[in-house]
C-alpha cells in the first residue's frame, strides 16, 4: 500500500496527532480523551478536511475515551462528507454502539482497510 507522509508537527499534548493525506484520502489521527473539554481541536482539523475532500478518515486507534461531543462532530462530518472511522478501541466502539450509529457510520478494523476501501460513487 502506497502511503504519503502525515503531518506530524501537532503538539504531542493535542488530541490531533496528524493529519494529511494518504493515499488521496485525508487522514486525521486522534489520541486521547474526546469529550467537551478537549474535542476542539479535533473539531477544527475535521472541518477544515471536510470542503477539499471526498472522504475522511478518522485514526481513532489510540483515542481512549469518547463522548457525546465527538459523536455529534462524527455525525455531522458523516453528513458532509464520506467519513471512515479507523481502529476503533473498546470505549469508541461501545459509544457507538450504544448510540446505534455503527450501523450507519463506515467503521473499519484499521487503517490498512479504511484506507483500501472503495473511493464512493460518483
Amino acid at each position: 500500500m502506497v502511503r504519503e507522509p502525515f503531518d506530524n508537527s501537532a503538539p504531542a499534548s493535542s488530541v490531533v496527532v496528524a493529519e494529511g493525506a494518504i493515499n488521496g484520502y485525508w487522514v486525521v489521527r486522534a489520541q486521547g480523551d474526546l469529550d467537551s473539554d478537549t474535542v476542539d481541536p479535533l473539531f477544527l482539523a475535521m472541518w477544515q478536511a471536510v470542503p477539499g475532500h471526498e472522504v475522511v478518515v478518522l485514526d481513532a486507534s489510540a483515542v481512549t475515551f469518547a463522548d457525546s461531543s465527538l459523536l455529534g462532530l462524527l455525525l455531522e462530518v458523516h453528513q458532509r462528507t464520506e467519513l471512515r472511522i479507523a481502529a476503533p478501541g473498546a470505549a469508541l466502539t461501545r459509544l457507538l454502539r450504544i448510540a446505534g450509529v455503527d450501523q450507519v457510520l463506515r467503521i473499519h478494523p484499521t487503517l490498512d482497510a479504511a484506507l483500501a476501501a472503495p473511493p464512493p460513487a460518483s
